[in-house]
C-alpha cells in the first residue's frame, strides 16, 4: 500500500483514484488483467502528459515574469551544478593518470537523458501548442 501511496503522491489528482478503482475490479482471468493493465497504462501516461504540460507552463511563466533572475535561474543553476559535478568527477582521485570512476557513469547517463527528454519533449509540447493555437 505504501507504494501506490508513493506514487499516488507523485502523480497526485484523481489518478491514484482510477488506479485503484481498476484493481479493486480486477478479476483473475488474463483477459481482465491484459485489460487492467492497458487502462492503468493508459491512466498513467495522461498524467505524464499534464505533468509535462506543466513544466511547460512554469517556464512559460518564467519567461513573462520581467526579473532577470526568475529568467536565468534554471540556466545558472545548471551551469554550477554541472560544472561542480564535472569537476569533482575529474579530478576525484585523478592525481596521476585520468580515469572517471565507475560511481559517475550512471549519474552522467541519467543527466544525460533527463536534459535530452526535458528539452525535446518540453520544446515538442511548445511546438505543438504554437501550432494549436
Amino acid at each position: 500500500m505504501s507504494i501506490l501511496k508513493a506514487v499516488g503522491s507523485l502523480l497526485g489528482g484523481d489518478t491514484i483514484k482510477d488506479v485503484g478503482n481498476i484493481i479493486d475490479n480486477l478479476h483473475t482471468s488474463k483477459e481482465e488483467k491484459a485489460e487492467a493493465k492497458q487502462k492503468m497504462e493508459e491512466i498513467l501516461a495522461a498524467a505524464e502528459q499534464a505533468a509535462q504540460a506543466q513544466v511547460s507552463a512554469r517556464w512559460e511563466a518564467d519567461l513573462k515574469h520581467g526579473s532577470w533572475l526568475s529568467k536565468n535561474i534554471r540556466p545558472l543553476t545548471l551551469i554550477f551544478l554541472t560544472a561542480i559535478f564535472t569537476i569533482l568527477s575529474i579530478f576525484d582521485g585523478n592525481i596521476g593518470e585520468f580515469t572517471i570512476s565507475e560511481a559517475y557513469v550512471p549519474v552522467y547517463q541519467t543527466l544525460l537523458m533527463t536534459v535530452y527528454a526535458a528539452y525535446f519533449a518540453g520544446r515538442s509540447i511548445e511546438k505543438v501548442k504554437k501550432v494549436s493555437k
